[in-house]
């Protein structure tokens, strides 16, 4: 079980990575690499509401992070840390050029973290 432990780990900073970089840089590097448009951002499905790219992004961080994570004792911080970077990268939005700050947006990664984590509670209070 260590291993899968140590591969959940580097999956789950492997991500993080990933999805600051993707956030912070000032365009979109998946439409540059997929349709050479840096300002065509792909959608995986339909909005509803929330962004589902960003719900979707942040439901399997904050998965992968539970599965890292879960049985140690710093889950708390871990839970903190997913939600407040979950708004912060939006939030840098507003400040880096070709980037817009989305309410839309804000509530997809939001939600995507507080999902994954109810569902953690949930089967951790009852199973």
């Amino acid at each position: 079980m260590n291993k899968f432990k140590i591969v959940y780990k580097l999956i789950f900073h492997f991500l993080n990575i990933l999805i600051i970089i993707l956030s912070i840089y000032p365009g979109s590097l998946l439409g540059c690499y997929l349709y050479n448009d840096c300002n065509y951002d792909p959608q995986i499905t339909k909005d509803f509401i929330v962004s589902t790219n960003h719900l979707y992004a942040f439901s399997i961080l904050t998965l992968f992070g539970i599965l890292a994570y879960n049985k140690n004792s710093n889950i708390k911080f871990l839970f903190v840390y997913l939600i407040f970077i979950s708004i912060i990268l939006e939030l840098l939005h507003i400040v880096i050029p070709v980037r817009a700050f989305q309410i839309a947006d804000l509530f997809g990664n939001f939600i995507g973290v507080i999902l994954i984590i109810s569902i953690y509670f949930i089967k951790n209070e009852f199973f």
